[in-house]
């Protein structure tokens, strides 16, 4: 028989290193490991699908040694492949997270369009403020100067 274990190895690299590199480094390897899982797999699934000359066993008995070997190699293709996006989804986070200069550079053209915007409305402000004012004195002086006072 040639049965593929569920190796939990998978489980351990989980837990995320402390420093930058062993954290790449991990994630290399799970990659390699997850690949080298599929393609070894896959490899058993096409090797089984080979009609054997007759052996001891009965080729019924063959035929359903082979199809269960073929569905715990198809589940371990899809745990492999279940790794690899949990691997994805672990380095999107990684970046997210942990992607400093992007977010400095995010927070420096939200600052940048926060004083931009400031510096419209305060010309704004001071624009309404002198039209204001002229108004304010023509009023005054028409005021001041009216017959009816």
């Amino acid at each position: 028989m040639r049965f593929v274990v569920n190796d939990m190895a998978s489980a351990q690299q989980r837990a995320l290193p402390q420093s930058k590199e062993a954290l790449l480094k991990s994630y290399n390897k799970r990659l390699k490991d997850d690949i080298k899982s599929m393609l070894d797999n896959f490899v058993e699934i096409i090797k089984l699908g080979k009609i054997e000359d007759e052996t001891q066993v009965t080729r019924l008995t063959q035929s359903g040694q082979d199809m269960f070997e073929m569905h715990v190699r198809a589940a371990n293709i899809v745990r492999a492949a279940e790794s690899l996006t949990k691997l994805i989804s672990d380095i999107k986070q990684y970046l997210i997270l942990n992607d400093f200069p992007s977010l400095n550079e995010a927070i420096t053209e939200n600052s940048r369009m926060a004083r931009a915007t400031q510096l419209e409305i305060d010309k704004k402000l001071t624009d309404l403020k002198d039209d204001m004012a002229r108004d304010l004195y023509e009023l005054e002086d028409e005021y001041y100067s009216s017959v009816y006072k």
